[in-house]
């Protein structure tokens, strides 16, 4: 059964996902489906869950940034979303994401 897609207004910094443009700041427009929107959220949610991993660590001074696991899976999870935003993104949101170089570059 196909769902309908509705749109939604992103803010990446704060992981708000709003379906009204003027109620709060949002960096990207997209058009997606009630699942593709529960996936979203999930990645945001890892995200924020991650952040307070890294808080706590960040207090751990022997533990170096590139040898730490929770940034790696930050940096993975944000990629995760950014293709999101990229795949289900309007013509701006997929033209800035290009710019910004943080997807792998496809073969």
């Amino acid at each position: 059964m196909d769902q309908q897609k509705k749109t939604y207004y992103i803010d990446v910094g704060t992981g708000e996902i709003s379906r009204s443009e003027t109620s709060s700041t949002w960096n990207y427009k997209i058009n997606a489906t009630d699942e593709e929107i529960i996936q979203l959220r999930e990645y945001f949610d890892q995200n924020y869950s991650t952040d307070w991993q890294n808080f706590f660590r960040s207090h751990v001074p022997v533990v170096q940034y590139h040898y730490d696991r929770e940034n790696d899976a930050y940096d993975r999870t944000s990629q995760k979303i950014f293709q999101m935003l990229y795949d289900l993104g309007d013509e701006e949101a997929k033209t800035h994401i290009k710019s910004i170089n943080i997807l792998p570059p496809t073969l």
